[in-house]
């Protein structure tokens, strides 16, 4: 790995007018890219009471910023996926880890050994996956898990439970154009379900309000200097400002409808694979 390419945003050869939503907001200078912002990651590291005997797998970290939190708890361990490599080397760089501790692999096929975990963590990847691909990932995380293990993700919710289905497919067509990648958000009851039929019981859920580019959250999570420098880039690219102005409208004209959601689900005690 070169000096060079540990410093290389993943897609930063991409055209801003193609590339996924969260890529370009990285690009831009937005360091939180998480549906319920860095207040809900807290909330969900601390109601994952990880601590000092845990050892944690991380599924699709992203730039690190959730890492941090969970490093910040001293867990015995600390092991990322990341199927990205540009977005692998980032993450050993800005946290200066070593190759085995952040992993080149797919977040449903990780590679890691049966309840090698007591945590597991993953945010903002569900909810751009296919039904199928949602519960591969889910049920590798349960396979991670020892018995008695958390799983805590971080995503988008359709809300209310009784959506109806041309509202949700209204939603999943706007965000996916916008977003610049399949978008399928399921209902707080559907991803409960999810987690049911993987395996996991006593499941706990928050909710928050979707704001993720409105003036406040974006100071809340970045910081007004770094709030002032996306801004300042979002100005300076025409294409950026356009597709920036969309999302924003997007998640405007749907607010009413999406939420942030965290959940915490445990493998029981007694589960038994096969």
């Amino acid at each position: 790995m070169t000096s060079e390419n540990a410093h290389v945003l993943p897609g930063n050869k991409m055209h801003t007018d193609r590339m996924p939503a969260f890529l370009l907001l990285a690009r831009l200078g937005k360091r939180v890219l998480r549906p319920g912002g860095l207040k809900m990651t807290r909330h969900l590291v601390s109601d994952l009471a990880i601590g000092p005997l845990d050892e944690v797998v991380e599924l699709a970290p992203g730039l690190g910023s959730t890492a941090r939190l969970i490093l910040a708890e001293n867990p015995v361990s600390y092991r990322a996926v990341e199927r990205d490599i540009l977005a692998a080397r980032w993450m050993r760089r800005k946290l200066n880890m070593d190759e085995h501790a952040v992993v080149v692999a797919h977040a449903e096929a990780t590679g890691l050994a049966d309840c090698s975990a007591s945590v597991v963590i993953g945010e903002a990847m569900l909810t751009m996956q296919p039904a199928a691909h949602k519960l591969a990932i889910v049920t590798e995380a349960l396979r991670l898990l020892k018995p008695g293990g958390r799983y805590g993700m971080h995503e988008v919710a359709i809300v209310p439970d009784d959506t109806t289905y041309s509202v949700k497919a209204d939603i999943d067509s706007a965000l996916s154009r916008s977003l610049h990648v399949g978008a399928r958000p399921l209902s707080e009851m559907e991803w409960r379900a999810l987690l049911s039929k993987a395996g996991f019981d006593e499941i706990t859920v928050r909710l928050a309000p979707l704001r993720l580019l409105e003036p406040a959250r974006l100071i809340a999570d970045e910081g007004l200097w770094g709030t002032l420098r996306f801004i300042l880039r979002v100005l300076a690219d025409p294409v950026a400002r356009r597709r920036v102005l969309s999302m924003r409208a997007v998640l405007h004209r749907h607010r009413d409808s999406l939420s942030a959601i965290s959940i915490v689900a445990r493998k029981g005690i007694s589960y038994a694979s096969g």
